[in-house]
């Protein structure tokens, strides 16, 4: 039999950037000027690096299956589990009006770069792409795993050395500049909060590690290899995240600034100064291509990690509908519903910048609180088993997972907390409007896991109450045999 063949450092440093690096975070991690890079080095040190290590050991842990609602089910009980895959799934759901108002507002910059900033217009390509990827999906399609990576080539990292070089070319031939850099600029005022919410913009650029390490069993020698891509991935996604981010920001004024469309805002400015204009189309395409190509995936993956919990009868039959094809077609569907329900936050908010931030704001704080039970999760189990066999171990042993998951969920905590500040440069209303509208929208997310508990309850004692009835009736049998 031919062997299967290991994953090698740099692919897998690669998957793990892949998997959350954005061209689109941007713009938003811009608008905080030259605050960002202590903000991004904070972000790293108490969310970043703890996910991936955390996670690296789970998933490599002898006879433990992978993924969130797996680990979490082990060390802290089924209902935990289902909560934080719910909060997994849900924030998704949120999630995926933000990148598809990119795609959005990146295409319309081949018909009417106006319309980038027109609430119906976005809502409108929105529904169509996202309704278009789920009948995809629904008939079990599936990316190549090459022509994800042409997608994400194309789609993330050409654009970034791009739009980082073309920075560069601006400094060097003296051209404006919208900000400049001292002590009193890098570093935050640590007395006033409204400049700490740049951190969930940071956070926000920093979700998704823990679904790279799933990769780590593949990994050759991972107790030495693990490390070195995790640290070449963070090295690689700060320096773009930094880069980028604060190209956009040397380059437009703040206030300028849209979180849709400012990537396309900032190459078109590059473009003009440097008679590049031809390039434009070509770069759209490449945007538009590389995030539906990001997309595929992101649609199917989310619900079949639902269905886990549904098959543990948190969930009704219903939901656990599966098609010819192998998919969760009902869950599928009406993930396609709720999806379409969150393109209200356009309607409901005073501006595009503002109806974006909500959105990337309420899908953070969701994520935010998975990491928390992935966390105390991770700790327990370690602290129970300290000797179980696994390929990749943090260093330190249980002293070492503690003072691991210390550090994110400290850096957890502090960005749940600024999360309800709302900011105080994008148009979000009053801060009454933003904090209600934002508070209501958590408890809509999370309300309904409570609702499910009953069910699973009843599921559990009913198939208690019918193993029961069997066994006496085996027993019966036997007796009057």
């Amino acid at each position: 039999m031919k062997a299967h063949k290991k994953i090698g450092m740099l692919s897998l440093a690669l998957l793990i950037t892949g998997s959350v690096d954005s061209i689109r975070n941007m713009p938003t991690t811009a608008l905080f000027g030259p605050q960002l890079i202590f903000f991004a080095v904070l972000g790293a040190l108490f969310f970043l690096i703890p996910i991936g290590l955390v996670s690296a050991e789970l998933v490599t842990t002898k006879d433990l299956k992978s993924g969130v609602y797996q680990w979490v089910k082990v060390a802290l009980g089924k209902r935990a589990a289902f909560f934080a895959i719910w909060l997994q799934w849900i924030n998704t759901l949120v999630w995926y009006p933000t990148i598809l108002s990119f795609i959005a507002g990146t295409a319309a910059y081949l018909i009417n770069p106006a319309l980038a900033q027109n609430k119906w217009y976005l809502v409108a390509v929105i529904l169509i792409v996202f309704w278009s990827l789920t009948g995809v999906n629904l008939k079990g399609i599936k990316v190549a795993t090459t022509v994800a990576s042409v997608c994400t080539l194309l789609g993330v990292v050409i654009p970034m050395l791009l739009i980082i070089s073309l920075g560069l070319v601006w400094v060097a031939k003296g051209f404006p500049l919208q900000i400049h850099f001292a002590h009193t600029t890098v570093l935050p005022t640590f007395n006033d909060v409204n400049s700490w919410i740049s951190l969930t913009a940071i956070i926000t650029s920093f979700l998704g590690m823990e679904l790279a390490a799933v990769h780590a069993k593949e990994v050759e020698n991972p107790q030495k290899n693990f490390p070195r891509s995790l640290c070449f991935s963070v090295f690689f996604i700060m320096a773009t995240m930094i880069l980028g981010s604060l190209v956009i920001a040397l380059v437009l004024p703040q206030k300028s600034i849209h979180l849709v469309d400012g990537t396309m805002q900032v190459f078109t400015q590059f473009f003009n100064a440097y008679h590049m204009d031809w390039l434009l189309p070509f770069l759209v395409g490449a945007l538009v291509v590389g995030s539906i190509g990001s997309m595929i995936n992101w649609v199917i993956s989310p619900a079949q990690g639902l269905l886990q919990a549904a098959e543990d009868a948190f969930l009704p039959t219903f939901f656990r509908k599966i098609n010819q094809n192998g998919v969760a077609s009902h869950l599928i569907l009406i993930q396609a519903v709720l999806v379409t329900v969150m393109c209200l936050a356009f309607v409901l908010m005073p501006s595009v910048n503002g109806s974006y931030w909500l959105l990337m704001d309420l899908s953070t704080q969701l994520y935010v609180i998975m990491y928390v039970v992935m966390f105390i999760a991770a700790w327990k189990f370690k602290w129970e088993n300290p000797n179980r066999a696994a390929t990749f171990k943090i260093w330190g042993g249980k002293i070492g997972m503690v003072i691991t998951a210390l550090f994110g969920l400290m850096g957890c905590l502090v960005t749940f907390v600024i999360g309800f500040v709302p900011p105080g440069d994008i148009n979000v209303g009053s801060a009454l409007h933003f904090i209600a509208i934002f508070s209501m929208g958590l408890v809509i997310m999370i309300l309904p896991v409570f609702a499910f508990y009953p069910y699973e309850k009843r599921n559990r004692l009913m198939s208690g109450l019918a193993t029961s009835i069997q066994v006496s009736r085996e027993l019966e049998r036997t007796q009057n045999a």
